[in-house]
């Protein structure tokens, strides 16, 4: 429409000039499209990764050796918090020294990566679906 309205206008110039700006256009939006398109296929492998990343998990945790490292981790964690919770601040029945040093930072750590690391992974799912 916009080159048979130029010919009438203001012939070949017009033309001309209506012709570069679709051409400046169709450019615009060809690298629009080629953007977009690396963008779903970055998205694609990231994706890919995560389900790769959750199939090693899932291999790893089906077995009983290797699924029981973390509790091993947490279980005297555990059991130091309970003892100084309940026995000597609930029961007032005793004084726990505090932990320091290295075992204090691993301490940290593993709370950090327990706790932390099944919210990561319950998120994980829920963009999995």
């Amino acid at each position: 429409m916009w080159t048979w309205l130029a010919s009438l206008i203001g012939g070949s110039v017009v033309s001309g000039l209506i012709n570069a700006y679709k051409a400046k256009l169709d450019a615009a939006n060809m690298q629009d499209r080629i953007a977009a398109d690396l963008a779903a296929k970055e998205i694609e492998a990231e994706i890919d990764a995560k389900r790769q990343a959750s199939a090693i998990i899932i291999a790893e945790q089906g077995r009983w050796y290797t699924a029981i490292i973390r509790p091993l981790l947490a279980f005297p964690i555990i059991i130091y918090f309970w003892k100084v919770i309940v026995w000597d601040k609930v029961l007032g029945l005793g004084a726990t020294d505090p932990i320091n040093g290295m075992i204090a930072d691993w301490t940290g750590m593993i709370i950090t990566a327990y706790v932390g690391g099944r919210s990561i992974e319950k998120v994980a799912r829920i963009l999995r679906r």
